[in-house]
């Protein structure tokens, strides 16, 4: 029990943390467009698990890497994951009225600043990993900002959206759905692992096991996603629930049942230990993760 306490106490640290960085990073509200900053925190400072920051700052302290250079990083990613929902709730996307337990930005605010906010936030990102304050090394930085172009682009979470948009004209089966997954939420889980490598100066092998990890571990993160979709409590969620069954949308839960999905996540979890193997007890907290999305509720 005590492990999990102290999981859960370095998750809440960590979100913490970057909640407080990216606070700093985001320009207070003045000026005429005052609006647009207000609605950039409303999305970006809400309470959230940050789990993306979570496994860039992990994955980087087990290499003894510069936690400024990590926090940075990790501020960057999660400014793309709160662009990527400002634009997923959008009535044009998934249509959601309420996000991480709060009115959605273009429900407390409206559509065009929610787009706008969305945008801004995106490009704040690559503010942060082109600064000097993420790091000294040129050639680091410039790699933090390609990898991260790459995870968040067509071949990256926009092209898995738009597999996710194309519903209708191309009915999901397995493989597009893991497809799909893999590019709309498994990219920045992957890209928090190799930043942390990059700015870690990770070995070969040990950015392979990384990007083993953060594969398997996004996928079965998605699934869990979709067995709360199906199972959860939107109270503790803090979202809309049954979205996909309502719009008539295939999932894992849809074609794998829910018992299938269930098994599914546990072989995931499995093979990401696995790949954790190569770093030993420096990767207990990552192991502990890993019970986290095979056992959350939220």
């Amino acid at each position: 029990m005590a492990d999990v306490i102290d999981f859960d106490l370095r998750l809440k640290e960590v979100a913490d943390k970057v909640t407080v960085a990216l606070d700093h990073l985001i320009p207070p509200a003045s000026g005429p467009e005052a609006d647009l900053m207000r609605a950039m925190r409303h999305a970006a400072l809400a309470n959230g698990k940050r789990m993306r920051p979570f496994f860039l700052l992990e994955a980087g302290a087990m290499f003894d890497a510069p936690e400024k250079s990590l926090l940075r990083a990790a501020a960057a990613l999660e400014c793309v994951h709160c662009y990527s929902l400002v634009h997923d709730d959008l009535p044009c996307m998934d249509d959601d009225d309420f996000r991480r337990g709060q009115p959605t930005v273009h429900k407390a605010f409206d559509e065009a600043t929610a787009v706008l906010a969305g945008d801004a936030l995106l490009t704040l990102a690559f503010k942060i990993l082109a600064s000097r304050e993420t790091h000294d090394d040129a050639e680091v930085r410039a790699l933090l900002i390609e990898r991260l172009a790459d995870a968040s682009g067509a071949r990256g979470m926009v092209g898995g959206q738009m597999i996710d948009m194309l519903e209708s004209d191309s009915p999901r089966d397995l493989n597009t759905i893991t497809r799909m997954q893999r590019l709309k939420t498994g990219a920045l889980i992957s890209y928090a692992t190799e930043a942390a490598g990059i700015i870690g100066h990770a070995r070969e092998h040990e950015r392979s096991a990384l990007a083993g990890f953060s594969n398997d571990l996004g996928l079965a993160y998605q699934i869990a996603d979709d067995l709360l979709d199906a199972t959860g409590d939107e109270g503790a969620v803090g979202k809309a629930l049954a979205k996909d069954e309502e719009a008539g949308k295939a999932n894992f839960v849809t074609i794998l049942g829910i018992d299938g999905a269930r098994q599914r996540v546990r072989l995931l979890a499995e093979q990401a230990k696995e790949h954790l193997a190569i770093f030993r007890e420096k990767a207990n907290i990552l192991l502990q993760s890993v019970d986290f999305v095979l056992d959350r509720t939220h």
